[in-house]
């Protein structure tokens, strides 16, 4: 018999430098009456659980040995970089390790010695899963920060990229973009691309290595500079759109297109000076879930959300199994709206707006035939099916009222239509006694003189009456009823008799 396979479940931790909201159950109460409540794993660095891949091919020094200096001391060039020594070594993977005791590790690249050729590396970093990112990117250089590079992002496991940020000493000359910091940005073009060069300017390699893609200022022009009013930043991911996708990558990728140059012209009697290196990547994120997950696992060396509501899938992106009634929707930041005991919430609406001045919540593009602030409603012209449950997409049905018997198209709250005189029914599609429908319900009315039939007697051409049964008759001056023996009223053979009589 083989053995049982084993796998290592390791449990992301979060780091109490974050960021954190009340996101941390997923429900409320216990039992089968519990209710469900939006829910996130706690922010962590990724950078523990990132694949690095560095491009192109032979980019990385060491093969074969090189030597190199610094900016610092340029003609002291006596450092070398070899791949098969462990002490002279700089592979990739120090980027993302845990630097002890003071020892700082690095990656680093060939030099410059092939100039005017430019000095390109990419460096791809990936998690096979979708994250969101938590608090500032930090990318830390020795040896000087790159004149220009670009932060990429990809959302689909690096099927496609998009910028997430420039960088360079002169935005204009580097990519055609005039230069703007995070605090320019306003509310309202919080997720604009931009090219800034604050971290691009030559101060000395010791004194400023890193480079930042400035998150928690972003966060802070909802949230507060101490991001004090995380429900504020929430509330806004959910309604304005691309903001919470803005935040949401799978993968990360520096496009280093120009190293550090100390500040002047490229010297090309000494190109030794000339590289990247990286000692760290700082990544804080957390898994995205879709708000349908408090913990985040790592399985067979895969990133897992820990799914609840009913939910399935590496990102809890769709139904499990047997809970198909509705389609998935992701969870909500935002609070119920007033009024949300009906039905609001219960899957009539995929948006709702916060509107500042009054400070309200509500639901937009009501679905199913509903309306309200939170969606409670049914549209005028339908009324609401008081058997069905109330998230049911049937929850509203057309009122129907008949066109030429009813008053209105609208109906009553149990579906009653408004009827015009002589009609009647739900729909209004019916005649009381003693009307007939022409149009809706008129009066059995049958000459001139408005003489109507009886007996269940109906008017045929104004002019005469249809009896049921045999019977048959003219309606008379002296009589309203229809006539059993052919056609005289019971007040006509009445007075028939009476005159024989005489």
């Amino acid at each position: 018999m083989p053995p049982p396979l084993l796998f290592i479940i390791i449990i992301i931790s979060p780091s109490s430098s974050q960021p954190s909201g009340p996101l941390d159950a997923c429900s409320l109460g216990a039992g089968p009456g519990r209710q469900a409540l939006p829910c996130q794993p706690p922010p962590t660095n990724m950078k523990e659980f990132m694949q690095i891949r560095v491009d192109p091919p032979g980019i990385t020094c060491g093969n074969p040995p090189e030597r190199f200096c610094t900016l610092e001391n340029p003609y002291l060039c006596s450092d070398e970089c070899d791949a098969s020594s462990p002490d002279l070594s700089h592979p990739p993977q120090l980027m993302g390790d845990r630097e002890r005791g003071g020892l700082i590790t690095y990656w680093q690249t060939i030099t410059w010695s092939r100039y005017p050729e430019p000095l390109l590396a990419n460096i791809t970093l990936s998690w096979n899963k979708s994250l969101e990112v938590a608090d500032d990117i930090i990318i830390t250089f020795e040896y000087g920060r790159p004149t220009s590079m670009v932060l990429e992002k990809s959302m689909d496991k690096g099927a496609t990229w998009q910028p997430y940020q420039y960088y360079a000493d002169d935005c204009l000359e580097a990519f055609g973009m005039s230069p703007k910091q995070v605090s320019d940005l306003a509310p309202t073009n919080l997720t604009r691309v931009i090219c800034t060069e604050k971290y691009s300017g030559w101060v000395g390699a010791k004194e400023e290595k890193n480079v930042v893609f400035e998150v928690r200022a972003r966060f802070g022009v909802f949230a507060g500079p101490k991001l004090i009013n995380m429900d504020a930043l929430y509330i806004r991911m959910e309604t304005m759109k691309g903001l919470r996708d803005f935040f949401t990558f799978s993968n990360l990728r520096l496009r280093l297109l120009r190293p550090a140059l100390g500040g002047t012209y490229v010297q090309r009697d000494n190109l030794l000076k000339y590289f990247y290196a990286i000692s760290n990547i700082d990544v804080p994120a957390r898994c995205k879930c879709n708000l349908h997950a408090s913990r985040c696992v790592l399985r067979h060396a895969t990133l897992q959300c820990e799914c609840e509501h009913n939910t399935s899938g590496q990102d809890c992106q769709r139904c499990r199994g047997g809970f198909r009634s509705r389609s998935w929707r992701p969870g909500s930041y935002l609070p119920l709206p007033r009024g949300s005991g009906s039905f609001g919430c219960n899957g009539h609406s995929n948006r709702c707006s916060y509107i500042d001045f009054i400070n309200v919540v509500t639901c937009v593009s009501c679905k199913h035939n509903t309306r309200g602030q939170s969606c409670q409603y049914c549209r005028l012209g339908y009324y609401r099916n008081a058997s069905l449950p109330l998230d049911d997409d049937n929850i509203c049905v057309e009122c129907d009222c008949d066109p030429d018997g009813s008053a209105s198209p609208h109906c009553s709250d149990l579906g009653l239509c408004r009827c015009k005189a002589g009609a009647t029914g739900r729909r209004c599609d019916s005649c009381v006694s003693g009307f007939t429908w022409r149009g809706g319900g008129a009066e059995n009315l049958c000459d001139s003189e408005r003489l109507l039939c009886q007996n269940g007697g109906t008017c045929f051409d104004f002019l005469r009456c249809t009896c049921p049964g045999n019977s048959t008759g003219t309606v008379r001056k002296m009589g309203r009823h229809c006539d059993d023996e052919g056609g005289a009223s019971a007040a006509l053979k009445h007075f028939l008799l009476l005159a024989t009589r005489r």
